[in-house]
């Protein structure tokens, strides 16, 4: 068996910055959910792409907390990288940071987990690099991947059980 290359999970680093418009807010005045999910996808992906350098999909977004939020005229600045990896999996961690832009105060608005499988031009599963966390941040964030790991497989064998259970019938045939 071949050992597996080795990447860093710097060199999947994805930063995205943007500024909240008036068309990107809802009735309260702060950033779509749903804009924030999109930009968080986005990121999450190029992140796993840059990792494997192959086709890439998004199994699961395993979690989006929404810690405070992100304003009209504030700017959002997503950072995403590679945390860990399975064997055609990649989990990509997006911290995303608000700034006021009038007075500098930065904040953390919310943190995310997506899990992405590389696959090939038919749609197969490719094994991707392992990661190597270097930073004090990306220690304490692959720390705990494999007890996600855990739990993402659980809460899809779940999703799975409940999908057989549902109806597709049209409800008011």
């Amino acid at each position: 068996m071949t050992e597996r290359m080795q990447k860093f999970c710097k060199d999947s680093l994805v930063i995205k910055t943007s500024r909240v418009f008036p068309s990107d807010t809802n009735n309260h005045n702060t950033l779509f959910g749903g804009r924030l999910m999109t930009y968080i996808d986005d990121t999450a992906s190029i992140s796993a792409s840059r990792h494997c350098r192959t086709g890439i999909v998004t199994a699961s977004t395993d979690s989006v907390d929404f810690l405070q939020p992100i304003k009209n005229d504030h700017s959002v600045c997503l950072e995403s990288y590679v945390a860990s990896t399975g064997r055609s999996s990649m989990e990509i961690f997006v911290k995303v940071i608000a700034e006021n832009l009038k007075n500098g105060d930065r904040y953390l608005a919310a943190t995310s987990f997506l899990t992405f499988v590389a696959i090939d031009d038919n749609g197969k599963t490719v094994e991707v690099p392992t990661v190597v966390a270097q930073s004090d941040e990306e220690k304490m964030i692959s720390r705990d991947a494999q007890e996600r790991s855990l739990a993402r497989k659980k809460r899809l064998t779940q999703s799975r059980e409940l999908a057989a259970a549902l109806s597709t019938e049209i409800p008011w045939g």
